[in-house]
C-alpha cells in the first residue's frame, strides 16, 4: 500500500499529470480517498516554488542560448507571458489571485499547478498570494477529479 501511496505522490509532481491523473489512479487501485487526496496535494505542491523562483530565469537565460530552437522557445514564452501580463493584470487588477485560483482549480490539460505557477512567475505576482491561489486551486481540482472518478467508478473507500 506504501508503494502505491508513493506512485500517488510522484504522479503528482509530473506536469501536465499531477494531482488530475493521480487522484483517479488512487481511486482506481482502491486507496482510500482522503490520504490519496492529501498525499496528491503534497506532491503537486512541491515543484511550486522551485518553478516560481527559477522558471523565469531559466527562460531568461534559454533565450541568450546559441541553440536556435530553445532560444526560440524562451523567447516565445517570454513574449507571451509580458503580453498576458498587462491584459490580465489591466482586465482584472483586484481578481488577478482569483483568476489563478480558478485557472489551477479547472481540471483541463494545462492548467495545473506548474502552468499557474510559472504564468505568476512570469507576471510578477506576489509570492505568499501565489501559492495561496495555486494551492486552492488544487485543492478545488483535487475535489472535481475527485467526484468525477467516483461518479464514474460507483464507489468509493474514503479513509481506510
Amino acid at each position: 500500500m506504501l508503494k502505491k501511496f508513493l506512485f500517488v505522490f510522484f504522479i503528482s509532481m509530473v506536469p501536465l499529470i499531477e494531482l488530475r491523473g493521480a487522484i483517479p489512479y488512487a481511486i482506481g487501485f482502491g486507496l482510500p480517498l482522503f490520504p490519496s487526496y492529501i498525499v496528491a496535494i503534497i506532491g503537486n505542491m512541491i515543484p511550486v516554488p522551485f518553478i516560481f523562483f527559477f522558471a523565469h530565469r531559466l527562460l531568461l537565460w534559454g533565450k541568450d542560448l546559441k541553440i536556435k530552437p530553445l532560444a526560440k522557445f524562451c523567447n516565445f514564452c517570454i513574449n507571451k507571458g509580458e503580453k498576458g501580463k498587462e491584459k490580465l493584470l489591466s482586465k482584472y487588477k483586484q481578481n488577478v489571485y482569483i483568476a489563478l485560483m480558478l485557472f489551477v482549480g479547472i481540471p483541463l490539460p494545462g492548467t495545473g499547478a506548474w502552468t499557474g505557477t510559472l504564468a505568476a512567475s512570469l507576471l510578477d505576482l506576489d509570492f505568499k498570494k501565489s501559492v495561496i491561489a495555486v494551492i486552492l486551486g488544487v485543492i478545488l481540482a483535487g475535489i472535481i477529479m475527485g467526484l468525477v472518478t467516483v461518479v464514474f467508478k460507483g464507489t468509493i473507500n474514503i479513509f481506510m
